[in-house]
């Protein structure tokens, strides 16, 4: 098991749906249910607070995706509302439950790195010249 030397590294394990603590143990039992404790590093994960955050997120990335997409096809091609409408609507439910997981597991790393409602904030050992955040 290894702590995560950045915030950085940290936030790519949650985002990968791992613990961010070490890297190695699944952070979710279910769809977007968190387990209790990593199976690998025994991380407790309860004190995870993400609520509705990770939505917010994959509704902000969604929605700034999607505008360049929409503008382009109602401009350049020659396509009524049905059709962009038939086109824009599965594209953004799919990029909405892609990264509503992933987004999850960002916010729970960052509240595991920055010691948020009651996790234990811990560092690997610094090394002089280096920087951990």
């Amino acid at each position: 098991m290894t702590l995560p030397a950045s915030y950085w590294q940290a936030a790519l394990r949650g985002i990968r749906c791992r613990c961010p603590r070490c890297g190695e143990g699944r952070l979710f039992r279910k769809w977007l249910k968190p387990l209790e404790r990593c199976p690998a590093c025994m991380a407790d994960l309860t004190p995870q607070r993400a609520d509705d955050f990770p939505a917010y997120i994959a509704m902000l990335v969604t929605g700034h995706l999607m505008a360049p997409l929409i503008i382009a096809l109602s401009s350049d091609f020659q396509l009524g509302p049905a059709a962009i409408f038939a086109i824009v609507v599965p594209v953004a439910l799919v990029m909405m439950l892609g990264m509503l997981q992933p987004a999850k597991g960002a916010v729970i790393a960052t509240q595991w790195w920055f010691g948020m409602h009651g996790f234990v904030k811990e560092r690997l050992p610094a090394t002089p010249g280096t920087t951990q955040e």
